[in-house]
């Protein structure tokens, strides 16, 4: 799931690169801001859903209905017990004990430890009160001590207190009592309706309470009030709350743990490429045992950083080929200059020691020659040198190549047909779009016609035609010279290469056909050269012309 190589392996990397990994932890957060910056996203999404959970979290309103209902329960009960004792006509008063004994009927009831019950009488005073201190329900009457620790909880209500502390005024509590409290409740509970309370704030806690009338005969004559466990509700909705929290942790641990692994698996090969690109840039800068940039190879993991490195490979290796490339250009230049200027040398050397007219003009005509060969020379070597900035700098357009075609043919048409050549074109009717830079793709299709005609004599014929296939056009220039020898195919293109007769010597520079594969290999096309035989099966018999074809995408 995380890929097999997370970097690429010691062994293929440089030893620099080897140092750095060393100093480079395999969870580093110091180093790695794209590390902190994974684990920081995965920790804000985690705490906005636990704050979800906490904030929607309905567990408390849930236990507050759930209690209240047992608690009128529960205060209906003990009304009924005092009603049970109370004759129907016999006179009875709370508040002095005729007809019961409020006192001896609350010592005798089985409360829940924490419960408290108050007994007013019709007048609405407080005749008698008790507290619960019996368990006999399991996880009942919780207080906040039989919750069990709840130390995340705590720790992060102390914390909230003290923040809330800072910006609150220090106000002395003034909260009214429990009996206080209750004793609302009395008036409605007179009236002979059950009454209820659910949320009453007390010192410890918050509470529930109900209260129901006592009646004899249907008539109230007093009420009960009992009020639930202080801090029980708050113990149960801390002790959901912890164990939230808890959770939350266990996620916390294991997203930070999975962030670092992740982060590891992006953050390190990213700092191998770039580390890998700095250490070649600083040897080069410094001059200083300068080598080729060696990008690690992680073209084995299936994603985006795979990609990466092998395009950042790919754009390593272009680069050095387009280095090689003018080294070598360079070479080539100095050497196709060299020729020319030692004939010149020589030439001039001659000149002085002649005497006679007719050598003296000769060897002036050799000088003029090459004089005209360095001027082309130079010429095609800054047109060539130029080439790879002007198809990068240039703008594409979208042309009809069969129209600049027909330009074509017409005006090398005339220069062909001057010279006792046939010159035939077969064009398809419709028009053919292609997108490219048409002056350029026009100098290709001059050059491979003009080099026809070079070779072509009076009674050849030349023949150019263009065909739609697929999704490619092939334009396709056939004469019928001398050929192309089976040896000098594979090297026609390239530069400074020239396979002309002596006659034609010094006239060309031999960069047309390596400054046409240029032009077509920017567009995405394809150019080659192949000899025209009588027949395909024997290839050892004599050319009957050269054939050039182009093939651009459409």
């Amino acid at each position: 799931m995380l890929g097999d190589d997370w970097v690429a392996p010691n062994s293929t990397v440089s030893k620099e690169l080897r140092v750095m990994r060393a100093r480079r932890s395999v969870f580093s957060l110091r180093s790695s801001p794209l590390t902190r910056k994974i684990i920081t996203f995965n920790l804000i999404a985690l705490i906005i859903l636990v704050a979800g959970i906490l904030y929607l979290n309905d567990a408390r309103d849930g236990l507050v209905v759930q209690r209240a209902s047992a608690m009128i329960g529960e205060t209906q009960l003990i009304a009924d017990v005092f009603e049970a004792q109370i004759a129907d006509t016999a006179p009875v008063n709370l508040a002095t004990g005729d007809g019961v004994d409020v006192a001896a009927t609350l010592d005798g009831l089985t409360l829940r430890r924490g419960a408290e019950v108050f007994v007013f009488d019709s007048a609405q005073n407080l005749v008698a009160q008790t507290k619960g201190a019996e368990t006999y329900y399991q996880n009942e009457a919780l207080s906040g001590d039989d919750v069990g620790a709840t130390i995340i909880t705590d720790a992060l209500s102390a914390l909230w207190s003290a923040v809330s502390s800072v910006f609150s005024a220090n106000v002395q509590d003034t909260a009214p009592t429990l009996e206080q409290q209750v004793s609302h409740l009395v008036p409605g509970a007179l009236q002979g309706e059950n009454r209820l309370e659910t949320v009453l704030n007390t010192a410890g806690g918050t509470v529930i309470a109900a209260a129901a009338p006592i009646l004899q005969g249907g008539r109230p004559i007093g009420a009960v009030a009992m009020a639930s466990p202080a801090g029980e509700i708050d113990a149960l909705a801390r002790r959901d709350r912890e164990r939230v929290l808890q959770m939350f942790v266990v996620a916390l641990l294991v997203s930070v743990g999975l962030s670092l692994v992740l982060a590891s698996t992006i953050a390190n090969p990213l700092a191998d490429l770039a580390e890998a690109a700095e250490l070649g840039r600083d040897r080069n800068s410094r001059q200083m045992n300068p080598g080729r940039i060696r990008i690690p190879d992680l073209s084995a993991r299936p994603d985006e950083i795979g990609r990466l490195s092998r395009a950042l490979r790919g754009m390593v290796s272009a680069l050095y080929n387009r280095i090689d490339g003018n080294e070598q250009f360079a070479a080539d230049v100095a050497h196709e200059i060299k020729n020319p200027l030692a004939s010149l040398q020589s030439a001039v050397g001659t000149l002085r020691m002649v005497k006679r007219e007719d050598q003296r003009d000769k060897l002036l005509s050799v000088i003029e020659h090459d004089v005209r060969r360095l001027d082309r020379l130079v010429s095609d070597i800054s047109n060539a040198s130029r080439l790879d900035a002007e198809l990068v700098k240039e703008e594409e357009k979208s042309f009809n190549l069969i129209a600049m075609l027909d330009n074509l043919n017409q005006y090398l048409g005339e220069d062909a047909q001057s010279k006792g050549i046939d010159y035939i074109t077969d064009m398809p009717p419709d028009p053919i779009m292609i997108q490219g830079l048409e002056a350029r793709l026009a100098q290709v299709f001059v050059n491979l016609i003009t080099n026809a005609i070079s070779f072509c004599e009076d009674g050849d014929a030349i023949r150019v035609w263009a065909r739609r296939r697929a999704n490619r056009v092939l334009v396709v220039v056939e004469d019928t010279g001398p050929g192309i020898p089976d040896e000098a195919l594979s090297k026609i293109f390239k530069r400074f290469y020239s396979q002309r007769p002596e006659e034609h010597f010094g006239n060309n520079s031999g960069l047309g056909l390596a400054i046409s594969k240029q032009i077509v290999e920017a567009h995405g096309g394809v150019i080659w050269a192949e000899n025209i035989r009588p027949t395909e099966a024997d290839v050892t018999s004599d050319p009957l012309g050269a054939r050039f074809v182009v093939g651009l995408p459409v």
